[in-house]
């Protein structure tokens, strides 16, 4: 089930858990919950018909996590409606909520606390750690999986400039 030694997390070997989604494979499908009028589901037919960004974060309320969140909302705005964007971490939905509203981002921020079954299904879940590892994933508008970067050491930043060259490259 893990694949060891995939990542880091400040030097230290951690094992991801999961499914590896391939580039080129449909996108599996999920159910993430994030708040808006009370607790909402999001899920891949909701991100079908455009082009999505999924910015995977262990949490918003780290330094990397906000900084990665607040880089991809600023590059993002300019595409405006013709994009899906969504960070997932495991904070819970009004957490999220809370981050967003005081960082003005606009970037869906969902959640995978029910059921874990977004990191499990993209091979996400950091096993020792339960939480997501950082990753970014580019979805065509069939819910195909166009790009997708594992952040090989957790603490640091994803390539911004090739996730954002892959989403251009379906608009």
């Amino acid at each position: 089930m893990g694949r060891s030694g995939v990542i880091t997390f400040k030097g230290n070997p951690m094992t991801l858990q999961g499914e590896d989604v391939a580039v080129g494979s449909s996108a599996p499908a999920f159910n993430l919950t994030y708040a808006d009028n009370g607790l909402q589901t999001l899920t891949l037919d909701d991100l079908k018909g455009k082009p999505s960004i999924i910015s995977v974060v262990p949490s918003l309320d780290t330094p990397t996590c906000a900084v990665q969140t607040k880089t991809f909302n600023q590059e993002l705005a300019a595409m405006g409606d013709k994009i899906n964007s969504v960070t997932v971490s495991r904070d819970l939905p009004f957490a999220q909520a809370r981050f967003c509203g005081a960082e003005d981002v606009k970037m869906r921020t969902a959640s995978d606390y029910k059921d874990h079954q977004f990191g499990t299904d993209f091979g996400v879940t950091i096993d020792e750690l339960r939480l997501l590892t950082r990753a970014v994933f580019v979805l065509d508008a069939e819910g195909k999986v166009a790009y997708k970067e594992i952040v090989a050491e957790v603490t640091e930043e994803p390539d911004y400039s090739a996730a954002m060259a892959a989403l251009r490259m379906l608009v």
